[in-house]
């Protein structure tokens, strides 16, 4: 996997691109109950698409499919026309569209299946195994060149993508969304969590979607002795649809460079981000490492 190789390479980390969904609603796009903003891959993909150049053109070395609502669960939900076959082809094509024409890698974005700041389940074993197999497989089988599963948050379900990507020897990287006192939602530790997860060697566990406290906690707190990154939520701490940029591009940046010397593999940013938190950061790694 070219991913390891980097890695074994240099310790100048990759960039990921930043927020789709919500700016896509900074557009004015609505997010809807189930699919969120997914659904506008096929309503409006040209639109995603120049969200995706913009991001290349910033500077990203990675873009994320903006699959994170294409899951059966979701879209059984949303009683949409469309299966998850369809659903995942399509989305994946268009990114793949643009990571082609810069020569980026593709990450497919494999969420939570219920939502992701959900404490409780409310689907079946059987259902949450479905959910992920299929997602995971039509991911990778529409050439996504390793998944991203990102946000997750409950041990089972994480257990889960990692035993299928393991037995079906699927390139893959865990991203954990934490609370406040670096717990998961389903209770565990971080260490144990981390633990648990490394003894699977993912590409990279990385931690998203929090605030830049808890990340703060995590580096003071945990030792990263692993392939390690991050996307740190740049809105408020207020889960809504109404996402407001408080982590400014330079504000950012100045984060990412504190984190250096911890030597993270992998930096991007997640929501209430734009192209130019990614620019920003693409400067400063360029400052920072000759190659």
């Amino acid at each position: 996997m070219i991913l390891e190789k980097y890695f074994n390479q240099t310790n100048k980390p990759l960039l990921l691109d930043g927020a789709i969904g919500s700016l896509l609603e900074q557009k004015n796009y609505k997010s809807k109950k189930y699919l969120w903003t997914s659904y506008l891959n096929f309503k409006q993909p040209k639109v995603v698409q120049e969200i995706y150049k913009s991001y290349a053109k910033a500077g990203a070395d990675i873009l994320t499919t903006n699959t994170f609502r294409t899951n059966p669960v979701s879209l059984n939900k949303s009683n949409t026309t469309l299966n998850c076959e369809q659903a995942v082809k399509l989305s994946a094509n268009l990114t793949k569209e643009i990571t082609r024409k810069y020569k980026l890698l593709l990450a497919g974005s494999n969420p939570p299946a219920e939502d992701c700041y959900q404490k409780g389940r409310t689907i079946s074993k059987n259902e949450l195994l479905d959910n992920h197999h299929k997602h995971i497989s039509l991911l990778y089988e529409n050439g996504c060149d390793f998944i991203l599963s990102e946000t997750q948050s409950h041990l089972d379900e994480i257990e889960i993508i990692l035993n299928f990507c393991k037995e079906k020897n699927i390139p893959h990287a865990i991203s954990l969304y934490l609370l406040k006192g670096l717990n998961l939602l389903s209770g565990e530790s971080i260490t144990e969590v981390l633990d648990f997860i490394k003894s699977y060697s993912p590409l990279f566990i990385s931690f998203n979607c929090i605030s830049k406290n808890i990340f703060y906690d995590i580096i003071n707190k945990v030792k990263l002795d692993f392939n390690w990154g991050f996307y740190l939520n740049c809105g408020s701490e207020n889960f809504n649809n109404n996402f407001v940029c408080e982590l400014s591009p330079k504000e950012y940046s100045e984060i990412v460079n504190y984190s250096l010397t911890l030597k993270p593999k992998i930096i991007g940013a997640c929501c209430g981000s734009n192209p130019l938190h990614i620019k920003s950061i693409r400067k400063m790694l360029d400052e920072n490492f000759t190659s």
